[in-house]
């Protein structure tokens, strides 16, 4: 074993030994022993402080929510599963124009507003129907402002006495009753509007459903000829207003008489309507009501009715009463074969089941036809404005076709003849 280094120098002797020995002996020392166990908690301290700073922590708290949430639905399942749902395909149609509307749908948007009470202010009229407007309904009528809502000419008048005449009614429950005179003169005949046959073939003429829209029945009083019957609906606001205006203008008039219909109450004529079912004593309360709501009508007509007029007993009370009361009954056609009242007519066509000109004056022409081979005929119609617009024209040249227009009253005959 070497214990020292001996230079040439004797003089510089320095022992070497000592320092290999020291490098050495701590090699040999941390050689032979085990490896420095860190911590857990050492170990993850700098994971710490990573994850503590604000960025990571926001993130990672993101994550965590996101993931507890797919654990909850992937362990519970979908909390809405059970909710119902429905699921619906949506397609973007092509637009299609709107249909033309009809005569009467084109001329009273924004007319029925406009009622009337002309039994007030003195029958002035609505300052709202002034105007020079003239407007063309799709079906080829015409209609215009000024109180005048068809073309054709305004008919001068030919005034029939004023309602009520002396002894032609008496007191009711609801208002003043038709009533025989005790000289014998009845509502229909006093009434209605006097009418000399010339020889000709004759024509009479309803419009019916007067009274709630002001234009249009306003329209039918002027425009129409004085012999053209008008008949008006009883529910109407300043009804005696308007029927001392018809007559006034040479019109005789009628009232419309609610009846029971099929379908009834689905299908409803109205307030007081006219039940088969009904006993003699409510057909008499429930006329007297209607009966009652105006003077000057020299007969009644029927508003629907179909289910009514195959009732025996409805249809005797409510004969009786007109026969004892001195009123006409005109109907529509649909009861022709029910005779009675004090006097009695049916009407042979109703002229505007379709709502055109030209299909309206070809059942004007069917009447006249009629009326060629029998001597007389009657139709009856609705109100609408291309109705009057029609009868308006087609009664203009009658004279010259050789026909006699006709008040409805002189269809009527006595029962029994």
């Amino acid at each position: 074993m070497i214990e020292g280094v001996r230079f040439a120098d004797p003089r510089i002797q320095r022992p070497v030994l000592p320092m290999f020995a020291k490098r050495q002996s701590v090699l040999a020392t941390t050689a032979g022993a085990p490896p420095v166990r860190r911590s857990l908690r050492d170990n993850l301290a700098p994971v710490g402080r990573f994850l503590t700073k604000p960025p990571v922590a926001v993130t990672g708290a993101g994550l965590l929510l996101i993931g507890a949430a797919a654990l909850f639905i992937t362990v519970l399942g979908d909390p809405w599963a059970g909710a119902p749902s429905a699921r619906a395909t949506l397609k973007r149609e092509a637009p299609v124009a709107a249909p033309a509307p009809s005569g009467l749908e084109a001329f009273s948007v924004g007319a029925y507003g406009s009622w009337q009470d002309l039994a007030g202010d003195g029958g002035a009229v609505d300052p709202a129907l002034d105007g020079e407007a003239v407007i063309t309904l799709p079906n080829g009528a015409t209609v215009s402002g000024n109180g005048a809502p068809v073309t054709a000419p305004r008919i001068a008048a030919s005034p029939l006495p004023a309602a009520p005449i002396a002894g032609l009614s008496q007191p009711g429950p609801n208002g003043p009753l038709p009533a025989i005179a005790t000289d014998g003169r009845v509502p229909a005949q006093a009434y209605a509007r006097p009418f000399r046959s010339n020889g000709r073939p004759r024509v009479a003429i309803i419009v019916g459903g007067l009274g709630l829209n002001a234009v249009t029945t306003r329209a039918a009083i002027e425009r129409l000829p004085p012999e053209v019957t008008l008949s008006f609906v009883p529910y109407a606001e300043g009804l005696q207003g308007w029927i001392d205006l018809a007559r006034a203008q040479g019109h005789e008039v009628m009232l419309e008489m609610p009846m029971e219909p099929s379908g009834y109450p689905g299908n409803d004529p109205g307030p007081h309507t006219l039940l088969a079912s009904a006993e003699p004593a409510d057909i008499q309360a429930r006329m007297n009501w209607l009966l009652g709501r105006a003077t000057g009508y020299f007969g009644v007509t029927n508003y629907m009715g179909d289910r009514f007029a195959n009732s025996d007993s409805g249809m005797t009370a409510f004969m009786a009463i007109l026969r004892q009361r001195g009123v006409a009954f005109l109907d529509d056609g649909s009861m022709s074969r029910r005779p009675g009242a004090w006097a009695r007519a049916s009407a042979n066509r109703i002229i505007d089941e379709e709502q055109n000109p030209a299909a309206i004056v070809g059942q004007l022409n069917a009447l006249e036809a009629l009326a060629k081979g029998s001597g007389q005929a009657m139709g009856t119609g609705f109100s609408y404005p291309v109705t009057v617009e029609a009868v308006a024209r087609w009664t203009a040249g009658m004279e010259a076709r050789g026909l006699q227009l006709a008040p409805a009253s002189a269809m009527t005959q006595r029962p029994g003849r």
